[in-house]
């Protein structure tokens, strides 16, 4: 999106959230972004729209109506793909019938990977880490109790592990949970299809 004469920086990513939030607004172009996401090349409209209809009716793909299937597919290549073709996050090819995220999709992947309600955040999780730590190496410093047992190089090679084992299993369920995944996401809201 080109910027106009006297737009500031922050207008303009302003507007780019405004975009990337219209989009993202409705549940059919979400189940598309996500499915796309897992494909490693173009998806024929076809399949994508039985997929989709899948998610909608919590059924599996191979129990997908002609009409489930349909309803879908009419929407997508009337409405979503166009839509999400115009903004550069898919590459929509009517003629050959095929759709596959682009570059700039990767953009949207903060806005798409949404930690589960049940999860604890790693930002959360580290602050206690820290927490715990400097309460371990405070009572270690004031010699309290079994604490001041252990020498000081000991309680550095202990929580350098504790961090590095922390970051390894971050790194790990990030890459698996968020970008691996092959379930679909969990929306609450039923919005309209436009």
């Amino acid at each position: 999106m080109e910027k106009q004469a006297g737009e500031t920086e922050a207008e303009t990513e302003s507007l780019s959230r405004d975009v990337v939030f219209q989009l993202l607004s409705n549940q059919r172009r979400r189940y598309a972004l996500h499915h796309l996401r897992q494909c490693d090349g173009p998806v024929e409209i076809g399949d994508l729209a039985r997929q989709i209809a899948a998610w909608e009716n919590d059924i599996t793909k191979q129990g997908v109506t002609s009409q489930q299937r349909k309803r879908a597919y009419n929407t997508l290549q009337q409405a979503h793909l166009p839509k999400l073709d115009e903004t550069g996050f898919i590459h929509y090819d009517p003629a050959r019938g095929t759709v596959a995220l682009t570059e700039k999709a990767e953009t949207l992947a903060v806005y798409l990977e949404l930690a589960p309600s049940n999860d604890l955040p790693w930002s959360e999780y580290y602050f206690v880490l820290g927490c715990v730590s400097l309460a371990l190496v405070t009572g270690a410093w004031l010699d309290a109790g079994p604490l001041g047992l252990i020498p000081d190089f000991g309680w550095a090679v202990a929580l350098a592990t504790c961090v590095t084992f922390s970051g390894a299993i971050n790194i790990y369920y990030h890459r698996n949970h968020y970008r691996g995944h092959t379930e679909v996401p969990e929306f609450d809201e039923r919005d309209e299809t436009n």
